[in-house]
């Protein structure tokens, strides 16, 4: 089974923990991405995901202009090493209940993994079970 070295996202993308959830909502939008990472004083302190947006924001009826991330972000985020396998990150995101794992060597974060990196990862591995007549 592969690890994780060969699924994560290298390019981490980061926002300052002062940003508008609206800001950092448009560029996950632009830049096609479910999360950002939270930096503070050149230091990551947390996570902002799509589903923090929607629930802790959207679905409270806060101003999305007003409330910066640091307020709804995710801390600390949840880890685990790069070379831990697929199915590693799997089982923890089901334990954890997330989405989304910062990936560490010898405890630097060096990528991130999100369930949708995986659920690419297992269809490439996966035998076709469905068949065509």
């Amino acid at each position: 089974m592969s690890t994780l070295v060969q699924v994560m996202r290298k390019e981490l993308k980061n926002v300052r923990y002062d940003v508008s959830v609206k800001d950092a909502a448009k560029r996950m939008r632009d830049e096609k991405v479910s999360s950002l990472l939270v930096e503070k004083n050149n230091e990551l302190v947390g996570i902002i995901t799509d589903t923090d947006v929607v629930r802790r924001a959207v679905a409270e009826g806060s101003d999305l202009i007003k409330t910066a991330v640091h307020t709804i972000m995710t801390s600390p985020i949840a880890s685990i090493e790069s070379l831990r396998t697929v199915q590693d990150a799997h089982d923890m995101m089901g334990d954890l209940g997330v989405r989304h794992l910062g990936v560490t060597e010898k405890g630097k974060l060096v990528g991130m993994v999100s369930v949708r990196d995986l659920l690419v990862y297992f269809k490439r591995v996966s035998e076709p079970k469905i068949s065509q007549d």
